[in-house]
This record gives structure tokens, sequence and C-alpha cells, in this order.
């Protein structure tokens, strides 16, 4: 007995009305999930530059200058920032910080991180405390982020900075007179990792028209580009540039992000001892 054989089906044929009509679909499918990933990169990116600083604290014979570079990776925006405010007993501080992840939940996150920075050192003044506080009040609200950051306490009556640096990359310095390098302080874990954890704190003065350099690591890291060739970069710039108006130092410094085809964001901030200022104590 022969198997009974399926039967043949006869080709659809497709008009070009139907074609139209299943493109116009796709079309429009299409423009609805890019119209969707676009919102949330606007939504990113209005968070993170509305919770960047209006402005940095100044004093006489202080100034300051900061750049941010948003810089997007498909539809992805990351977490850095940089600010400065005011502590307990009347310091300064500064900090920059880098969080984990590119999207509008790292730009909430380092909404977080910022405003726990300035709570905890609206009573704390210890920079080192500052940090570990703010580690502490992180992991109590469950992150599922981490975020490296510097904070420095700057005295404007003796122009010491007490720094204190929570898993972030070294800091950049030059003086007029030819000295510069690049400072890796001892540090604690980024925050919000571990409970309890401590961040030690170096003691050193801002020298006499000499500038200091923050920055995140998409200033000096990019596809193929290691970070110790492009922190290198950052040095020999800021060693050409040392005794410049601090504003044209970082436009110079965030030149080093161009170059190495980074995929992430970037910030920089300068701190300067302004020659004209006060003479230092």
């Amino acid at each position: 007995m022969n198997p009974r054989r399926a039967p043949r089906r006869t080709p659809r044929s497709v008009s070009a009305d139907d074609l139209l009509s299943t493109l116009g679909r796709l079309t429009a499918r299409a423009r609805a999930g890019a119209e969707h990933q676009l919102a949330r990169v606007e939504l990113a990116e209005a968070l993170q530059r509305e919770m960047l600083p209006a402005s940095l604290p100044s004093l006489p014979g202080l100034r300051t200058a900061a750049r941010y570079s948003p810089a997007r990776h498909g539809l992805d925006i990351g977490g850095d920032w940089y600010d400065g405010f005011r502590l307990a007993e009347g310091a300064l501080a500064f900090s920059i910080g880098d969080v984990q992840g590119h999207d509008a939940e790292a730009a909430a996150f380092m909404g977080q991180v910022r405003i726990g920075l300035r709570a905890v050192g609206s009573v704390v003044a210890d920079p080192g405390e500052v940090l570990s506080k703010t580690n502490d009040v992180l992991l109590s609200t469950g992150p599922e982020l981490f975020a490296t950051c510097s904070l420095l306490r700057f005295d404007p009556g003796t122009w010491e900075l007490h720094s204190a640096r929570a898993g972030h990359i070294p800091t950049v310095w030059a003086t007029v007179d030819g000295r510069y390098g690049m400072t890796e302080d001892e540090g604690g874990l980024p925050l919000g990792m571990l409970p309890g954890a401590e961040y030690p704190v170096t003691r050193r003065r801002l020298d006499r028209a000499g500038s200091i350099v923050l920055l995140t690591d998409g200033v000096v890291e990019g596809p193929s580009f290691p970070i110790d060739v492009g922190l290198e970069r950052v040095v020999e710039v800021v060693r050409e540039a040392a005794g410049a108006d601090p504003d044209e130092l970082a436009a110079e410094v965030m030149k080093v992000a161009d170059s190495t085809g980074h995929a992430d964001d970037a910030a920089v901030l300068v701190i300067s001892h302004d020659a004209g200022g006060p003479a230092s104590r």
C-alpha cells in the first residue's frame, strides 16, 4: 500500500500592496524601538547633567575647573561625575567618581552617591570617614551597582589637602617649578561593595602655582588602549601646561580622551593654587 502523499500547496502570490504593508509594519516597529532606546538615552543624559553641579566652590587663591563628556556606546550612557561642596567645619570638598554600568540606572545611582557624600560631609569633615559612612548608607539600600571615587578635603587656612580613595584611578599633579607626577594613594574598595569598609587618608599641601588633576578612566582608557598609556599622556599634558589657567588645563586633559577612541563617558576636575593669590602658610 502506498503511503498517502501530503497535498501539494499552491504558492500564494504576493502583491505589491502586501509587500508595502509588511514593510510598513516592520519599519514602524523598528522606529518605535529606536525611539524607545533614544528616550532612555535622553533620560539618562538629562539625569546625569542635572545632577552635575552648576558651579564649583572657590576661594581667593584657589581656582577650579571641570569638564564632562558623555560618550555613547550604542545607546548607553555612563555615570561619571565631579562635584564640589562645603564640608563640616568650613572646609571644601572635591570629589570625582565613576559608577559601574552605562544606562539610566547608573546615572541614577551616581545621583545617590553624590547626595550621600554631600549629606555625610555636612556633619563629618574627615574624607575617609565620609567615604566609609556613605558606603554604609548606599549598602543599606541594597544596591546592585558600585562606584569608584576620590574625595579631597581642602583646608583654606593651611592649604592642606586630605585625600581618600575608593578604588579610583590615580591623581595627576604638576608645579610650575618643573615637578610633576602621578599619585596613587592607599585606598579602599569601591563604594557599595562591602559593609564597614575603611578608607585611609593621605595628607599633603597644595603647592603654590601647582595643580592637581582628578579624572575618570574614560579619559585615559579605550579599546586596545591601556590605562597606563593614557595616564602617562595626561601626566605629560599636565606637565607641559603647569601654571596654565585651570579651564585651559581641563580642556587639554580632555583631549586625551579624544585620542583613545574610548566608548565611556569622561570627567576631569582641576584644582589649582593661584600664584597671584594669598601665599600659603
